[in-house]
Formats: C-alpha cells, structure tokens, sequence
C-alpha cells in the first residue's frame, strides 16, 4: 500500500525559524516565499525545480496555505518589501546620515 500523507503535516511554525512564520515542515522554506514566486508567475511545478528538495506536494500544499490564508501571508510580503525598500533607501549613496 502506497504511504499517505496527511496535508496537516506539510506546514508548520517554528517560532526560532524565521520568525514563526508559516513554512514548509523540515525545512526552512517559508510559504511567502513560495507565494512570492508564485505570484512572480511560476508554475508549482516550475517552483518545486527551483527548490530541488522540495516536492511537488509540498509546493501545493504551500499554495493551499496561502490562499486559505492569503491576508496573512500578504501582510509577510508586504512587511517584506517594506524592509527592503527601507535597506535600499538607507544604502543609497548619497544618503545623509
């Protein structure tokens, strides 16, 4: 008989990795990620190949996440860019200090 997974398993917190945010269970890869490359217009398919560990199952269960949850993992995308923008800024040259 084939082994089954239960969906339930595939995500999970970890309050030590980055930072409790939801993510894919063993392993590092946070479910905004994988929304960020899916809302980039990649395929589930196309990301499981950019992460060689991951599974096509993980990645779905990743996007079922998301869009059960898509307020959550906006919020993380945005406070995300927010960061970024706020790197770029402060690395310009130029800046004042």
């Amino acid at each position: 008989m084939a082994r089954v997974t239960e969906i339930g398993t595939l995500i999970d917190r970890e309050p030590a990795i980055r930072g409790g945010r939801p993510k894919i269970a063993g392993t590092g890869v946070t479910v905004m990620r994988i929304a960020a490359w899916y809302r980039m217009g990649l395929t589930p398919e196309e990301i499981a190949a950019q992460y060689g560990h991951l599974t096509l199952a993980q990645v779905h269960a990743t996007l079922a996440y998301y869009h059960a949850n898509p307020e959550e993992i906006e919020a993380d995308l945005a406070e995300e860019e927010a960061l970024a923008d706020k790197v770029d800024r402060e690395s310009a040259p130029g800046r004042r200090g």
